[in-house]
């Protein structure tokens, strides 16, 4: 695995440096901001700073992250804000919350700033607030998709372990879920907060109080490492039928041992990396692809652990 994507780093780079050679009087001097909407807490995001750092230097540009400390939306609204007044040659960032984003996104637009949506929102909204293209993962779709999965697996009910609760694309991953089961969300979904023993302690209350579920759903490594340490503790690990969203450290070892069925994939390393390079080319030569591009949904399972375990949480 390794020595294959040493190779197809090796390409890009190859590819990038006669790139850069000639464009010399075509934008040497670029610079793009990402903004996310993940707390200072999340470690998942570590993946998107690798993406862009790697992107930069293959690019030859500068890639700047920021983020709300403690991921209050309207606290990164202000921060996109920030980030357009200082000019960049382009911005990219996610979308969690339409209604609350959009409108510094279209005024960041409206300056003649290029933006990309990336991770979070959807093909439409890109379209909508002016954006150039998106790159991510559909959150509905992904919970859809989920969903349809366990119900061929025999799930009927589920608790949905939500510790973003306040942006609405965390939501859409467990009503997806809730749809493809073709049940109520109801009270299946909980505010976990993001506090790893408070998540723990809610899930042990509510599994307490409803014997009967089925499934877990987990958005995340914030949400899932708690949960994992939750089963551990009331003997339900390996019992009940446990899915999450995204890659980790622990994901990858539950996946190994069973007690988590398949890990969501939406590959964050590349929703950031790609939208970097499609910048730098569309600043210096003009060129963009014609079409958002889907970074997920993929399922992994301990079938197909090998081709990612090396690089959970780095690459993957």
């Amino acid at each position: 695995m390794k020595s294959v994507f040493n190779k197809l780093m090796l390409t890009a780079a190859v590819i990038a440096a006669p790139m850069m050679a000639n464009a010399e009087g075509h934008g040497d001097d670029l610079t793009y901001v990402l903004v996310s909407h993940a707390p200072d807490s999340d470690s998942w995001w570590n993946t998107v700073k690798n993406g862009i750092a790697l992107a930069g230097d293959q690019m030859g540009v500068t890639v700047e992250y920021r983020n709300p400390p403690t991921g209050d939306l309207a606290d990164m609204a202000r921060i996109i804000e920030q980030a357009a007044a200082a000019n960049p040659d382009g911005i990219i960032t996610t979308l969690s919350d339409y209604d609350v984003l959009k409108g510094p996104v279209m005024a960041a637009v409206d300056q003649g700033i290029d933006v990309i949506i990336m991770n979070t929102g959807t093909p439409e909204q890109a379209v909508e607030v002016g954006a150039l293209m998106y790159v991510g993962q559909p959150e509905y779709d992904a919970g859809l998709a989920a969903g349809q999965r366990a119900k061929r697996d025999g799930v009927g009910s589920f608790l949905c372990v939500n510790h973003y609760i306040s942006s609405p694309s965390s939501t859409e991953r467990c009503q997806g879920f809730a749809d493809g089961l073709g049940v109520d969300l109801g009270n299946q979904m909980i505010d976990a907060g993001q506090d790893p023993s408070e998540i723990k302690n809610r899930v042990l209350a509510y599994l307490s109080a409803n014997p009967e579920t089925d499934a877990i759903l987990t958005l995340g490594p914030t949400s899932a490492d708690p949960t994992l340490l939750a089963l551990n503790e009331n003997g339900l690990a390996g019992d009940i039928y446990f899915g999450t969203f995204d890659l980790g450290e622990e994901i990858i070892k539950g996946i190994k041992a069973g007690t988590i069925e398949w890990g969501i994939d939406q590959q964050p390393f590349l929703q950031a990396y790609l939208p970097v390079v499609v910048l730098a080319n569309y600043d210096r030569y003009g060129v963009l692809p014609g079409n958002n591009i889907n970074s997920g949904p993929g399922f992994v399972t301990a079938e197909g652990l090998t081709k990612v375990e090396k690089f959970a949480g780095e690459y993957r």
